[in-house]
């Protein structure tokens, strides 16, 4: 909590978080929001220009292209936190695991982790959509397995400089279990590493998502994506070279958020470990340790 407030007093963090929450707020109610169905043509109105009946005009199929940013922010935005989610599961809990549950483990999860560093991404998500189905959970998945690796080394960095602290030592010494130690010790201090780096994955997600969508994996026309309308208003540049500006300036504003926040919440992580909150555990499980010796020696 500490180090939400000291990222709440930067300027530049409040406004990602005020443009991020807009974002949030178009992926969770854009459809209830959209003026008119996002699906609706209308052949006698195509590629018009912003006028009272359609605020930012028509695409190539007279659909509202208004309509469609909105109703298509909840599937770029949801699809991007579904990969990232998949990625902390598969990344998050092996990191850990790989401090305290031996030698093996660590040499297995370590492996696996190079060899899916040595996939190339784009030809992993074709492989993996042309086997489970051209959709967009597979996709994600896809996705998921691939960010994966960055939880797992950046979570195991982390874990390995706390792994040998005087309060590990000492809950060690009380008989407490390795899951424990993981979740109320060393989970706790890895915490913020791992915001600073799922909200870095969170805009590489968005990125990539864009991209599948642009080349038709994942989401199928007519379902509006802002990569999908990124490349339907890119075969119209001639009639509407303004088009392809609004899906762009979406997605390098959302992607933008994310990374001013991020660098925010990176520079503040030092700052709120300071007011002495490490040095209190010390000095008890010191206490608790000299105790436990003299109650071996007796």
């Amino acid at each position: 909590m500490s180090i939400l407030r000291s990222t709440g007093r930067v300027p530049v963090a409040r406004a990602a978080l005020g443009v991020l929450a807009a974002v949030a707020l178009l992926a969770l109610f854009g459809d209830a929001l959209a003026p008119l169905d996002p699906l609706a043509q209308d052949t006698a109105r195509t590629l018009q220009g912003p006028s009272g009946a359609h605020l930012l005009g028509t695409d190539y199929l007279g659909r509202d292209v208004l309509s469609r940013l909105l109703a298509g922010t909840g599937s770029s935005v949801l699809s991007a936190v579904e990969a990232v989610g998949a990625a902390m599961l598969l990344g998050v809990l092996p990191g850990l695991a790989s401090v305290r549950f031996g030698a093996a483990f660590t040499w297995v999860s370590l492996r696996a982790v190079d060899a899916l560093m040595t996939l190339p991404f784009t030809l992993f998500a074709i492989a993996a959509v042309g086997v489970l189905g051209n959709g967009l959970h597979q996709a994600m998945l896809a996705l998921g397995v691939l960010l994966a690796p960055l939880f797992f080394r950046v979570t195991r960095a982390a874990a390995l400089g706390l792994d040998r602290a005087q309060y590990v030592e000492a809950a060690e010494l009380m008989g407490a279990s390795r899951w424990w130690i993981l979740r109320t010790h060393i989970w706790r201090k890895v915490l913020p590493t791992v915001a600073v780096t799922t909200a870095h994955a969170l805009a590489t997600s968005l990125l990539a998502v864009s991209s599948l969508t642009f080349l038709g994996i994942g989401v199928q026309p007519p379902a509006p994506t802002w990569g999908g309308m990124l490349a339907g208003d890119l075969g119209f540049l001639a009639q509407q070279p303004w088009a392809p500006a609004l899906p762009a300036a979406l997605i390098m504003l959302t992607v933008g958020a994310l990374n001013l926040l991020a660098d925010a919440v990176r520079d503040a992580e030092p700052n709120a470990a300071e007011p002495g909150a490490a040095e209190k555990p010390e000095k008890t499980t010191t206490r608790g340790k000299e105790r436990r010796d003299d109650l071996a020696a007796v």
